[in-house]
Formats: C-alpha cells, structure tokens, sequence
C-alpha cells in the first residue's frame, strides 16, 4: 500500500517537511516513490507553509495512495 506522508528534514528545533509518496513499509525517511511537494511550520501562513502539485497528488490518489491525517488536513488547510 502507499501512503501520503510527511518525511521531516531540518534542524533539531526546526523542522522541515516533504509531502512524499512512500511505501507504507518503509522508514519515515527511507526510499520515497514521488516528492509531491514541501510543508514548512515557521512560516505565518497557510498559503507560505504548504506548497505541492496539486495533479501530481491527485495522480496518487487516483492511483490508490492513501493520505495521512495530517497530510488531509494540510492540505485541506492550504486550499482554503
């Protein structure tokens, strides 16, 4: 199965996420299928914070990729 998840990257304190497409299998930050897109918290607002292709995530849904939570709230949060 695949999952969309988030992959932390950054600094201890300041963390930077990617929204990937990944193995339900694999490590948090293991092998990745597709980088769909990026999720930084520091920024002030929703539009700032997220930024990811929108087709591109739409593909793996159609393909069967199921989202975390906090992905779906994510981007729930940054098309409004």
């Amino acid at each position: 199965m695949v999952k969309i998840r988030l992959s932390r990257k950054g600094k201890k304190n300041l963390a930077f996420f990617h929204i990937v497409a990944v193995d339900a299998n694999k490590k948090r930050d293991g092998e990745v299928l597709a980088k769909i897109g990026t999720y930084d918290p520091t920024k002030k607002t929703a539009q700032e914070k997220v930024k990811y292709d929108a087709d591109l995530y739409k593909a793996w849904i159609a393909k069967g990729a199921q989202p975390t939570e906090t992905v779906l709230q994510i981007v729930a949060a940054s098309s409004k």
